[in-house]
């Protein structure tokens, strides 16, 4: 009864986040952009299978993915020895990442590197600084003062990278922290920071994410100098039109299957630590371990559906969406567009919902979830509008890149410690799989249209989602700060003994 009630709330959830995307498709699909009624076909479907796959992995991601982190973190802190904490935590690290969907899929647009060894370089990266992250926690490092100095390492190395080669290298950290990453890392790093007793434990729970997401970049950016690629091919996607509901049918049919080997694949190392590491130090109760396996089913089931909805029905309408506006004699018109599709799209983001309930309870409720989705969703819609922008006036995306993190570098000494760790954490959920399936193969195909270069004029828009959050809810921090100041410093400080006679005054 519990699931079933958790299942209704999240299919709430989903339909208020996919919805609004479906309505604004049909809306252009009917004034300025005419879209094939196969690929609306196919939209319509992936959208069904967006919302199914939402409510089923939101439901495994609380159920299962969540205490399987807080679990580990929690039992391995435990045994105060920092030589297997490192270790584990960089086991995890890799699993972890080489589990991501979002990865394979921007690994398999590399055409000059092997993508077994782009997704073991960023795997290397990210387990190599979780490892610093554990760090951070477990000896209270200032997590502004290592975000300052790795992206000062990491905007000095993007001047050595080849130019086709920064883009894909920033898109990187973005796909990297997506549905399958974020759950576990932040419950990891709340169960690390559930043993400790300070003031600033739930402070440092935030801010894993963070810095797992510096090392994809730095991995990417070395590797580019090892291969020195001269450019980079990108296999621009192609638009399946269906004719009738029979080719829809074998369309999906055959994608459904092959996403279910690709899930399984992914799940299945991060499943299999978990239990031999349960088997050998944790011990956890039967029906406890039999709910985290009812968690992992659903979590399977949620992202085969979304993922197989996401690649065969929103990735061609996307692609096809942007050609369309790419042709029309007023192609500007994509920038505004592109901004309230941002603003729509992060809603549809799985783990978004994760970030926003942790949030709510460890501040309880200080930070509401609304707002902290709201700062988000002005953020990734004021980064793609800002891609589009780029496609069409082909600047080059350090233009963007260099000062927006500059900015936010800046306000994170000025901006609340939380509202930095919970912004960089943000950054990373925001560019989730929904980007990655409609955002990016759309700017891809107004990119095409256009007649740019997909490798240095398209790409990077996924960087850019994972960048503006950063700036906006650190500014939703100095807006908190400023109004917590100013409520202390104009409200009257009461006198306790004003309706007290003055011989009681007098007497006490």
């Amino acid at each position: 009864m519990i699931l079933k009630n958790k299942l209704l709330d999240k299919l709430s959830e989903a339909l208020a986040a996919v919805l609004p995307i479906v309505v604004l498709v049909l809306f252009l699909s009917m004034t300025v952009a005419s879209i094939p009624s196969g690929v609306m076909l196919s939209f319509l479907l992936g959208a069904s299978m967006l919302i199914a796959g939402i409510m089923f992995f939101s439901v495994g991601a609380e159920v299962a993915m969540e205490p399987m982190g807080e679990q580990i973190g929690a039992h391995v802190t435990r045994t105060k020895n920092l030589k297997l904490i490192l270790i584990l935590g960089f086991a995890l690290g890799v699993l972890i990442t080489v589990s991501e969907p979002d990865l394979q899929v921007l690994a398999g647009q590399v055409q000059t590197i092997p993508n077994p060894v782009l997704i073991l370089s960023v795997a290397i990266g990210v387990g190599g600084f979780l490892v610093i992250a554990l760090l951070r926690i477990l000896y209270g490092i200032s997590l502004r003062l290592l975000l300052f100095a790795f992206y000062t390492v990491v905007l000095g190395m993007t001047f050595l990278a080849p130019d086709s080669f920064r883009a894909v290298a920033f898109d990187s950290g973005g796909v990297t922290t997506g549905p399958m990453t974020v759950p576990f890392i932040m419950a990891f790093s709340l169960g690390i920071t559930a043993i400790r007793s300070d003031s600033n434990a739930s402070n440092d729970s935030f801010g894993m994410v963070a810095l797992c997401s510096v090392g994809p970049i730095l991995a990417v950016l070395v590797l580019s100098l090892i291969y020195r690629p001269d450019g980079v091919d990108y296999s621009p996607i192609q638009v399946a039109n269906v004719a009738d509901s029979i080719e829809l049918r074998t369309l999906f049919g055959n994608g459904f299957p092959e996403m279910m080997k690709e899930m399984l694949i992914s799940i299945l190392p991060i499943t299999v630590f978990f239990f031999v590491l349960n088997y050998i130090l944790m011990k956890l109760e039967f029906q406890q371990l039999s709910r985290i396996g009812l968690g992992i089913f659903y979590t399977y089931i949620g992202l085969t559906v979304f993922m197989t909805g996401a690649n065969y029905g929103f990735m061609p309408a996307g692609v096809y969406l942007g050609q369309m506006l790419g042709k029309l004699p007023y192609s500007w018109l994509i920038v505004p567009v592109g901004m309230l599709i941002g603003y729509l799209v992060v809603r549809a983001e799985p783990a978004v919902y994760v970030l926003m309930r942790q949030v709510e309870d460890l501040t309880d409720g200080a930070i509401t979830g609304t707002s902290l989705q709201l700062s988000m969703c002005v953020g990734v819609g004021v980064s793609v509008g800002l891609s589009m922008l780029r496609v069409i006036l082909g600047i080059n995306v350090l233009w963007f890149i260099i000062p927006g993190y500059a900015l936010a570098l800046a306000m994170s000494f000025l901006c609340p410690k939380l509202f930095t760790a919970i912004a960089f954490d943000s950054g990373g959920v925001a560019s989730g799989p929904m980007t990655a399936a409609f955002l990016l193969p759309m700017t891809m195909g107004f990119c095409t249209a256009m007649g740019g270069n997909i490798a240095t004029d398209a790409f990077g828009v996924v960087a850019l989602v994972a960048m503006t959050p950063l700036i906006t809810i650190q500014a939703l921090g100095l807006i908190y700060r400023f109004r917590t100041r100013h409520h202390v410093s104009t409200v009257p400080i009461a006198d306790p003994y004003a309706e007290l006679p003055d011989d009681a005054v007098i007497e006490l």
